[in-house]
């Protein structure tokens, strides 16, 4: 598990006090953003996370303030902030800075509930499925998380104060993402040698190389100019001649008409269909054809046969990319399972709603809001 700066769906100071199903109500606390299962998520988690999202932000443009906007509806705080730390936006409206507080709570809030509301429902699933994870295994995955990504302990604490987390905080990122990784290892994520050659068997066209073929073309406007150049042709002139006396084509007129390596498809239809034909040998020359760009005559001059790769030569790719394809589904089935069981025990606050939440609607779209300069 990697120790990244984006915020993933990982809680912090959202401590469970118990993983069974609360039999508190579902209302939500006044110092708290959302209840899930009986079990508020405080506002001061919420502002938390709001400032490590604030501070990721900033940090993509150096030099840029942190502004944290977690004061909905009214942005007072937020106006305040922007007022100090941006100079510029000094006689900026006050309603037209508030719109940008807003819009930018919308944007980082919904990032910041989910990340809260989903620590709690993977916790809870894990608890619900007996999947145990101990303090010790917690440490040692955070101890291999730091060695792999910080030589010492003075870049890893450098990393705390850049992204305005703690080690509470990381510790518990570590945690859920542990007990992620367990509600994972319930699904199946190695395909089997039977699945390998059935994918095989449905995708060999995929495994190998198809057949390709050089040639050399006239290509001119009209159909009696492609037949002088195929009679200039036919009493042995060059294509390199040829092809630069009568082809309008920018691509091979000063190169003797050559195309190599072409896949049947690849070229205009007409003309592929010519090149590719049974009849179309090495040497033979073709029309005029009429085309969707003019009239061509063409010879090939070599065909490279298809190439097929065996079951053996494509197994490890072929393994590759069904792992990736469970891999995804046994996400889905985990993200799916914790939804099911929890969305409905998940209330929020009006203010703070977001896709997680019982009975959310979004919100009907007006149009971008228009970010201040």
């Amino acid at each position: 598990m990697k120790i990244q700066k984006s915020i993933p769906a990982l809680g912090a100071f959202f401590v469970l006090i118990a993983l069974a199903v609360s039999a508190c109500g579902s209302s939500v606390p006044d110092n708290s953003v959302a209840v899930v299962a009986g079990n508020p998520i405080s506002t001061r988690a919420f502002d938390h996370w709001m400032y490590v999202a604030a501070k990721q932000q900033a940090s993509q443009a150096p030099g840029q303030p942190v502004i944290v906007p977690n004061d909905p509806p009214k942005f007072t705080k937020c106006l305040a902030q922007v007022r100090a730390q941006i100079p510029a936006l000094k006689t900026t409206k006050d309603k037209q800075i508030k719109a940008d507080c807003k819009q930018l709570f919308t944007s980082l809030s919904s990032q910041v509930m989910d990340f809260l509301i989903r620590a709690y429902w993977y916790q809870a699933d894990a608890h619900r499925l007996h999947i145990k994870l101990t303090p010790a295994q917690v440490q040692q995955a955070l101890d291999t998380a730091k060695k792999g990504q910080f030589s010492t302990d003075a870049q890893f604490q450098t990393f705390l104060a850049s992204t305005g987390q703690t080690l509470a905080d990381v510790t518990y990122r570590i945690r859920v993402q542990q007990i992620y990784t367990k509600l994972l290892a319930r699904h199946t994520t190695a395909p089997t040698a039977a699945q390998i050659a059935a994918y095989y068997n449905t995708h060999k066209s995929s495994f190998g190389s198809p057949e390709t073929r050089d040639l050399r073309i006239v290509l001119t406007k009209t159909a009696a100019q492609a037949a002088a150049a195929r009679r200039a042709l036919d009493k042995g002139q060059s294509f390199a001649k040829v092809a630069k006396q009568y082809s309008i084509d920018p691509t091979t007129k000063n190169t003797g008409g050559l195309l190599t390596g072409v896949t049947a498809g690849q070229q205009d239809s007409a003309l592929s269909q010519a090149a590719f034909a049974p009849s179309a040998t090495v040497g033979k020359l073709l029309g005029p054809i009429k085309g969707q760009f003019g009239y061509y005559v063409v010879r090939v001059i070599k065909i490279t046969p298809a190439q097929s790769k065996s079951l053996a030569q494509s197994a490890a790719l072929i393994k590759q990319t069904l792992t990736t394809q469970l891999q995804t589904e046994a996400q889905a089935a985990v993200n799916n399972a914790a939804k099911s069981h929890w969305q409905s025990k998940t209330s929020c606050k009006a203010d703070y709603a977001m896709a997680d939440c019982s009975g959310y609607k979004a919100p009907k779209t007006t149009g971008p809001a228009t970010p201040t300069p």
